[in-house]
């Protein structure tokens, strides 16, 4: 077997349709290149108390119109008014309190019978997404549900408290709503945010030095001015996906020659993984999925599927415009205007980062994402399924294909009961033919990579999620920890998560 780099497997992921693979200085001078496009934006940053150890906010959910320059007037569902939501900022040992007011309107129709057709687009709950936190009680609990209220006009208030451990990794995270049958829907219109957790990486005297930029790219679907709730299978098929980046479409940063900037970048969006390029510019990835890497590693190309993060050191290179690609040509995420004095900055020679290694495993297991195309009647004929080890039994084992609850998400089934402690090997197949795109996302736990297509990584990578490439696999050993109770995997393109490619993960002592 040949044996990969990190940067290797990076690039050997699944690239979205029509992905940028190459890009270079072009255009006008930055002077005028910056007099023509939006300035860079920051998102609102809410940070904790060093006095008491808690950041304690509000976020409300409600439909917003927005100004989106390039894009026009978009009426969505957000977080506070605004696409991101704000930044969150902790330390391991903090508590993060959230109380979520839901303002959208009442819920329309009947209460839903079918579990995996997309429903109740106003109500939601919260994920800490990619956090090793409780999954419980009042915590990173995905199966609440914030329901709006009855009355027209009235909101209902629902309250979040999510502990911090002491030990917890320093690094980028986000937040989003997950409730099943309305999270692609909700994300699509750009409901999510930053969530950032500081420590001894930010110490590094190298990276302290660095201008820290946050770079969450949202994708929505806008058509008539809204952004559509997901009511046929086909609904987001024919609009094309705008790309914005802290809310703007195409920002421009600016950079000197020489200038190290750490950029925390977020692919906060539901359907399409980004081939993140910035050619003519160094960069340096310090962490995946925020887990940091023991040392800097140079890279030409970042594969990001959806619910990814990465955090890279960027140099600015010669004098010039360039642009961050990703989603495709027409598609440019930001513009990076590298312009003023020349700095002397260096690069750190090692980081305070997570070893990426695992004991040998003792027990194994198989998961297959599979969808069949036109087997149901009805607005959403396809069914997504994660089969193998653990899959959800059919209702009727005559059923074949058309049974509905085959493989598909079914709250009231443990499909998976991991023990704390135990290593674990786990090898998830892609084997579905006509949608290619599954990203595996786990909760609560990350999980280190180490082959992709059964060929062994040089140096293994932890991630929470991770594309499976089309006709392909990933091996990936775990090991659970802190927190026992009811969590989930699933596909993170939104879609597929919300129509049934999603299991119940049980952790148990």
């Amino acid at each position: 077997m040949t044996a990969l780099s990190r940067r290797g497997v990076l690039k050997s992921l699944p690239l979205a349709a029509g992905a940028v693979v190459a890009a270079g200085a072009a255009g006008p001078p930055a002077v005028a290149r910056q007099a023509a496009d939006p300035p860079f934006p920051e998102p609102e940053t809410r940070s904790s108390s060093p006095a008491t150890g808690r950041l304690t906010t509000e976020l409300t959910v409600r439909f917003t119109d927005l100004d989106i320059p390039g894009v026009g007037r978009v009426t969505t569902r957000t977080y506070e008014g605004t696409v991101p939501g704000p930044t969150l900022r902790v330390h391991p040992g903090d508590s993060l309190e959230i109380t979520q007011i839901n303002a959208l309107p009442a819920n329309g129709g009947a209460k839903h019978q079918e579990m995996n057709v997309p429903h109740h687009f106003n109500s939601f709950n919260l994920h800490a997404h990619g956090m090793h936190v409780d999954p419980a009680g009042e915590s990173d609990n995905v199966f609440r549900v914030f329901e709006p209220a009855s009355a027209p006009g009235a909101t209902t208030a629902h309250r979040s408290r999510i502990d911090v451990p002491a030990g917890h990794p320093a690094g980028t995270f986000w937040y989003h709503p997950h409730h099943h049958g309305s999270t692609a829907t909700q994300v699509l219109g750009g409901m999510a945010g930053v969530l950032i957790v500081d420590g001894d990486v930010d110490e590094v005297p190298e990276i302290a030095a660095a201008r820290e930029v946050v770079v969450c790219i949202s994708e929505l679907k806008v058509s008539g001015g809204r952004v559509p709730d997901l009511t046929s299978s086909g609904v987001y098929d024919t609009i094309a996906s705008t790309f914005l980046v802290n809310g703007v479409k195409n920002p421009v940063l600016t950079i000197a020659p020489g200038e190290i900037q750490r950029w925390r970048i977020v692919n906060a969006g539901a359907l399409t993984a980004h081939f993140l390029n910035l050619a003519g510019q160094e960069m340096h990835q310090i962490a995946c999925d925020g887990v940091t890497f023991m040392e800097p590693v140079a890279t030409t190309g970042l594969t990001l599927p959806m619910g990814g993060r990465v955090d890279v050191l960027v140099r600015g290179g010669k004098p010039g415009t360039y642009q961050l690609t990703g989603g495709g040509p027409s598609h440019p995420l930001l513009t990076l205007v590298v312009t003023g004095a020349a700095r002397t900055m260096s690069l750190p020679a090692r980081l305070p980062g997570r070893p990426p290694e695992l004991p040998a495993p003792t027990r194994t297991r198989a998961l297959t994402f599979r969808s069949y195309e036109n087997v149901f009647s009805g607005a959403f004929p396809n069914a997504y399924r994660i089969l193998g080890d653990g899959e959800t039994p059919p209702a009727v084992p005559q059923g074949g294909s058309k049974d509905a609850a085959w493989g598909r998400y079914s709250p009231s089934h443990v499909n998976q009961r991991v023990r704390l402690g135990e290593v674990e090997e786990w090898t998830v197949v892609n084997d579905s033919r006509a949608h290619s795109h599954h990203p595996f996302h786990l909760h609560t736990n990350h999980f280190l990579l180490t082959a992709v297509d059964s060929r062994p990584l040089a140096t293994p990578v932890w991630h929470d999620t991770v594309a499976v490439p089309p006709n392909g696999s990933v091996t990936f050993r775990l090991r659970a920890e802190d927190f026992t109770g009811r969590s989930m995997l699933h596909c993170h393109q939104l879609q597929h998560g919300d129509e049934g490619m999603m299991q119940v993960v049980d952790y148990v002592n």
